[in-house]
């Protein structure tokens, strides 16, 4: 199981390759699938696999969302801040489901943060995205995650890309080994 926690690598570049409506129902059954707190599966998610809309979502902020522009399949995902106080933290998880269950079907995945973005100096991110999409307003943009099949491969984190001395054992400094 370990393996796909080392060949999971953030994938900037697709091929032109068009996902299966197969491997798309099985990532989307992955984030419904996420824990979220308490069981209120405050997450929304909205697909996008019109170029058009992929190009606006690809200037959504100034750095790190162009990917998006020659990504095939986009999922946005949105948190209801009326049904949990941390849907940033259930949010997170989803897009992580998202991205591990990508690897898993062999596709490439980059996570896109829009969470306290900026489109420009006068809007947010979130709110840019709200526009496109006409998203309510009870719901807030976390991320974006961008999915194709890989153009290159990268290669996998190796044993040496772990970094031990992040983990105390029974009080903060305590050496783990």
């Amino acid at each position: 199981m370990l393996d796909i926690f080392y060949n999971r690598r953030s994938t900037r570049k697709f091929s032109d390759q068009p996902i299966e409506d197969e491997k798309i129902k099985k990532i989307l059954t992955a984030a419904l699938l996420a824990p979220s707190s308490r069981g209120l599966r405050p997450c929304e998610f909205i697909l996008v696999n019109d170029p058009v809309l992929l190009e606006k979502l690809s200037i959504s902020k100034p750095h790190g969302a162009t990917l998006l522009k020659h990504s095939p399949l986009a999922i946005i995902i949105a948190g209801d801040k009326t049904l949990s106080d941390v849907w940033v933290e259930d949010c997170s998880i989803a897009s992580i489901f998202i991205q591990l269950e990508a690897e898993a079907l062999g596709l490439g995945s980059c996570w896109v943060q829009i969470n306290r973005r900026y489109y420009n100096d006068d809007i947010t991110s979130n709110e840019y995205i709200h526009d496109l999409f006409n998203i309510p307003d009870r719901l807030e943009v976390l991320s974006i995650v961008g999915i194709g099949y890989k153009a290159a491969e990268r290669p996998p984190l190796s044993d040496s890309d772990i970094v031990w001395e992040k983990v105390s054992r029974n009080k903060f400094g305590g050496v783990f080994d």
